[in-house]
Protein backbone atom coordinates (compact mmCIF):
# COMPACT_ATOMS: atom_id res chain seq x y z
CA UNK A 1 0.00 0.00 0.00
CA UNK A 2 1.24 3.47 -0.90
CA UNK A 3 0.39 6.45 1.32
CA UNK A 4 1.16 10.00 0.13
CA UNK A 5 -1.01 13.11 -0.09
CA UNK A 6 0.08 13.79 -3.69
CA UNK A 7 -1.71 11.66 -6.30
CA UNK A 8 1.06 12.15 -8.86
CA UNK A 9 3.63 10.83 -6.36
CA UNK A 10 1.51 7.77 -5.62
CA UNK A 11 1.18 7.10 -9.34
CA UNK A 12 4.95 7.37 -9.76
CA UNK A 13 5.55 4.89 -6.94
CA UNK A 14 2.96 2.51 -8.38
CA UNK A 15 4.59 2.52 -11.82
CA UNK A 16 8.05 1.97 -10.35
CA UNK A 17 7.00 -0.81 -7.99
CA UNK A 18 4.77 -2.70 -10.40
CA UNK A 19 7.66 -3.08 -12.84
CA UNK A 20 8.92 -5.64 -10.34
CA UNK A 21 7.52 -9.17 -10.81
CA UNK A 22 7.21 -9.76 -7.07
CA UNK A 23 5.54 -6.46 -6.09
CA UNK A 24 1.92 -5.38 -6.53
CA UNK A 25 0.32 -2.17 -5.23
CA UNK A 26 -3.08 -3.22 -3.89
CA UNK A 27 -4.15 0.05 -2.24
CA UNK A 28 -3.44 3.77 -2.03
CA UNK A 29 -4.27 6.47 0.51
CA UNK A 30 -3.87 10.23 0.59
CA UNK A 31 -4.08 10.90 4.32
CA UNK A 32 -3.68 9.25 7.71
CA UNK A 33 -7.35 8.38 8.20
CA UNK A 34 -7.76 6.69 4.82
CA UNK A 35 -4.41 4.92 5.31
CA UNK A 36 -5.76 3.29 8.46
CA UNK A 37 -9.03 2.26 6.80
CA UNK A 38 -7.29 0.96 3.67
CA UNK A 39 -4.85 -1.03 5.79
CA UNK A 40 -7.69 -2.73 7.64
CA UNK A 41 -9.55 -3.42 4.39
CA UNK A 42 -6.63 -4.79 2.36
CA UNK A 43 -4.01 -6.07 4.87
CA UNK A 44 -0.97 -5.26 2.67
CA UNK A 45 2.37 -6.96 3.28
CA UNK A 46 4.17 -3.58 3.31
CA UNK A 47 3.00 0.02 3.71
CA UNK A 48 5.04 2.81 2.11
CA UNK A 49 4.27 5.90 4.18
CA UNK A 50 4.98 9.60 3.73
CA UNK A 51 5.01 11.39 7.09
CA UNK A 52 4.41 15.00 6.01
CA UNK A 53 0.71 14.95 5.19
CA UNK A 54 -1.96 17.53 6.06
CA UNK A 55 -3.79 16.98 9.33
CA UNK A 56 -2.81 13.86 11.21
CA UNK A 57 0.54 12.98 9.70
CA UNK A 58 2.24 9.74 8.87
CA UNK A 59 3.76 9.16 12.30
CA UNK A 60 0.30 9.11 13.87
CA UNK A 61 -0.89 6.81 11.07
CA UNK A 62 2.01 4.45 11.79
CA UNK A 63 1.13 4.40 15.48
CA UNK A 64 -2.55 3.71 14.77
CA UNK A 65 -1.84 0.95 12.26
CA UNK A 66 0.62 -0.74 14.61
CA UNK A 67 -1.92 -0.59 17.43
CA UNK A 68 -4.30 -2.50 15.18
CA UNK A 69 -1.67 -4.94 13.87
CA UNK A 70 1.59 -5.21 15.80
CA UNK A 71 3.15 -7.13 12.89
CA UNK A 72 2.46 -4.39 10.30
CA UNK A 73 5.54 -3.66 8.20
CA UNK A 74 5.82 0.03 7.40
CA UNK A 75 8.50 1.78 5.33
CA UNK A 76 8.74 5.56 5.61
CA UNK A 77 9.71 7.37 2.41
CA UNK A 78 10.23 11.00 3.41
CA UNK A 79 11.71 14.32 2.33
CA UNK A 80 13.06 14.75 5.88
CA UNK A 81 16.66 13.61 6.34
CA UNK A 82 16.90 14.63 10.00
CA UNK A 83 17.49 12.18 12.83
CA UNK A 84 14.47 13.37 14.83
CA UNK A 85 11.98 12.32 12.14
CA UNK A 86 13.59 8.91 11.72
CA UNK A 87 13.67 8.28 15.47
CA UNK A 88 10.00 9.22 15.85
CA UNK A 89 8.97 7.04 12.89
CA UNK A 90 10.84 3.99 14.21
CA UNK A 91 9.53 4.62 17.71
CA UNK A 92 5.97 4.72 16.34
CA UNK A 93 6.54 1.32 14.74
CA UNK A 94 8.06 1.80 11.27
CA UNK A 95 10.52 -0.89 10.14
CA UNK A 96 12.31 1.30 7.63
CA UNK A 97 13.13 4.92 6.79
CA UNK A 98 14.57 6.19 3.52
CA UNK A 99 14.65 9.69 2.07
CA UNK A 100 13.06 10.83 -1.17
CA UNK A 101 16.51 11.76 -2.45
CA UNK A 102 17.37 8.04 -2.50
CA UNK A 103 17.78 6.22 -5.81
CA UNK A 104 14.71 4.38 -7.10
CA UNK A 105 16.40 0.98 -6.85
CA UNK A 106 17.02 1.62 -3.15
CA UNK A 107 13.29 2.08 -2.64
CA UNK A 108 12.61 -1.30 -4.24
CA UNK A 109 15.36 -2.93 -2.17
CA UNK A 110 13.93 -1.32 0.98
CA UNK A 111 10.42 -2.61 0.26
CA UNK A 112 11.76 -6.16 -0.05
CA UNK A 113 13.84 -5.77 3.10
CA UNK A 114 10.95 -4.44 5.19
CA UNK A 115 8.75 -7.24 3.81
CA UNK A 116 11.20 -9.60 5.54
CA UNK A 117 10.76 -7.55 8.74
CA UNK A 118 14.32 -6.21 8.64
CA UNK A 119 15.05 -2.77 10.09
CA UNK A 120 16.03 -0.78 7.00
CA UNK A 121 17.62 2.68 6.85
CA UNK A 122 19.15 4.57 3.94
CA UNK A 123 22.84 5.47 4.31
CA UNK A 124 22.03 9.15 4.88
CA UNK A 125 19.86 8.40 7.92
CA UNK A 126 22.07 5.59 9.20
CA UNK A 127 25.14 7.85 9.18
CA UNK A 128 23.25 10.71 10.82
CA UNK A 129 22.02 8.39 13.57
CA UNK A 130 25.50 7.01 14.15
CA UNK A 131 27.03 10.49 14.32
CA UNK A 132 24.34 11.71 16.68
CA UNK A 133 24.82 8.81 19.07
CA UNK A 134 28.63 8.80 18.88
CA UNK A 135 28.68 12.48 19.77
CA UNK A 136 26.25 11.68 22.60
CA UNK A 137 24.08 14.52 21.38
CA UNK A 138 20.71 12.85 21.87
CA UNK A 139 18.19 15.15 20.26
CA UNK A 140 15.75 16.74 22.68
CA UNK A 141 13.07 15.89 20.12
CA UNK A 142 13.68 12.22 20.92
CA UNK A 143 12.05 12.85 24.30
CA UNK A 144 8.69 13.53 22.67
CA UNK A 145 6.12 10.78 22.25
CA UNK A 146 4.89 10.11 18.68
CA UNK A 147 1.64 11.98 19.46
CA UNK A 148 3.54 14.96 20.91
CA UNK A 149 5.75 15.02 17.83
CA UNK A 150 2.72 15.10 15.52
CA UNK A 151 1.11 17.89 17.57
CA UNK A 152 4.38 19.83 17.35
CA UNK A 153 4.47 19.32 13.59
CA UNK A 154 1.00 20.87 13.31
CA UNK A 155 1.88 23.74 15.67
CA UNK A 156 4.84 24.77 13.53
CA UNK A 157 2.61 24.41 10.48
CA UNK A 158 0.56 27.27 12.01
CA UNK A 159 -2.49 25.13 12.80
CA UNK A 160 -4.78 26.46 15.52
CA UNK A 161 -5.59 24.61 18.73
CA UNK A 162 -9.08 23.93 17.37
CA UNK A 163 -7.71 22.53 14.09
CA UNK A 164 -5.32 20.23 15.95
CA UNK A 165 -8.08 19.11 18.31
CA UNK A 166 -10.34 18.26 15.36
CA UNK A 167 -7.59 16.34 13.54
CA UNK A 168 -6.81 14.13 16.53
CA UNK A 169 -10.32 13.97 18.01
CA UNK A 170 -9.12 15.70 21.17
CA UNK A 171 -10.47 18.55 23.29
CA UNK A 172 -8.78 21.96 22.95
CA UNK A 173 -7.74 21.62 26.61
CA UNK A 174 -5.92 18.36 25.86
CA UNK A 175 -4.14 20.01 22.92
CA UNK A 176 -3.14 22.89 25.20
CA UNK A 177 -1.73 20.35 27.66
CA UNK A 178 0.28 18.71 24.86
CA UNK A 179 1.53 22.16 23.81
CA UNK A 180 2.72 22.89 27.35
CA UNK A 181 4.34 19.46 27.73
CA UNK A 182 6.18 19.86 24.41
CA UNK A 183 7.65 23.23 25.39
CA UNK A 184 8.59 21.85 28.79
CA UNK A 185 10.40 18.82 27.33
CA UNK A 186 12.22 20.95 24.76
CA UNK A 187 13.21 23.57 27.34
CA UNK A 188 11.56 26.55 25.64
CA UNK A 189 9.20 29.06 27.23
CA UNK A 190 7.45 30.69 24.27
CA UNK A 191 6.12 29.81 20.82
CA UNK A 192 8.78 32.03 19.22
CA UNK A 193 11.49 30.06 21.02
CA UNK A 194 9.74 26.87 19.90
CA UNK A 195 9.95 27.98 16.26
CA UNK A 196 13.65 28.83 16.60
CA UNK A 197 14.26 25.45 18.26
CA UNK A 198 12.55 23.63 15.38
CA UNK A 199 14.57 25.61 12.82
CA UNK A 200 17.83 24.64 14.55
CA UNK A 201 16.77 20.98 14.57
CA UNK A 202 15.78 20.79 10.91
CA UNK A 203 11.99 20.68 11.31
CA UNK A 204 11.54 24.04 9.60
CA UNK A 205 13.45 24.95 6.46
CA UNK A 206 14.10 28.68 5.96
CA UNK A 207 12.39 29.93 2.81
CA UNK A 208 15.65 30.85 1.08
CA UNK A 209 16.88 27.26 1.46
CA UNK A 210 13.87 25.61 -0.14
Amino acid sequence: MVVDDHAVVREGYRRLLEKQPDIEVIAEAGDAASAYHQFRATAPDVVIMDISMPGRGGIDAIRQIRQTDSTARILVFSMHATVSYAVQAIRAGARGYITKSSASDLMIEAVRSVAQNKLTLCAEISEALATSRLEESADALDQLSPREFEVLRMIIDAKSTEEIATAFHLTPKTVANYHYAIKSKLGVSSDIDLVYFCMRHGMITPLASR
